[in-house]
């Protein structure tokens, strides 16, 4: 728990009076979503505390803020999977910081197939 607030405490420190309404998880070929957005926040996981790296090669590996359609939201371009190595508390991690930032809806997008 102590991470997850120093990662939401130190992101809430960066947004300032910027408060994201909705949280976005853009999968494989949605990254490019972020066009749409008007950033006003952008960092890379590398220097957010606590949070892993992204190792698939389409994932940009950054947590934005801005506006899109009108709305705060808060955007991870690429997100961490269980299958690159990671724990579960790894890849959930994000979310949770997302909700200790008073987020209350997200959106998560992702390839699937048979």
């Amino acid at each position: 728990m102590q991470q997850l607030r120093e990662a939401a405490d130190f992101i809430r420190r960066q947004l300032g009076d910027f408060q994201p309404e909705f949280g976005i998880i853009l999968g494989t070929g949605l990254g490019a979503l972020v066009k749409e957005l008007e950033i006003q926040h952008e960092f890379s996981y590398d220097d957010l505390p606590h949070f892993s790296t992204s190792t698939v090669e389409s994932h940009s590996g950054k947590l934005l803020g801005g506006i899109f359609a009108g709305r705060r939201v808060l955007v991870m371009q690429g997100r961490f999977h269980y299958y690159e190595g990671y724990t579960m508390q790894q890849v959930v991690f994000p979310v949770r910081v997302m909700k200790l930032l008073g987020i209350q809806k997200l959106f998560v997008s992702n390839a699937a197939g048979g």
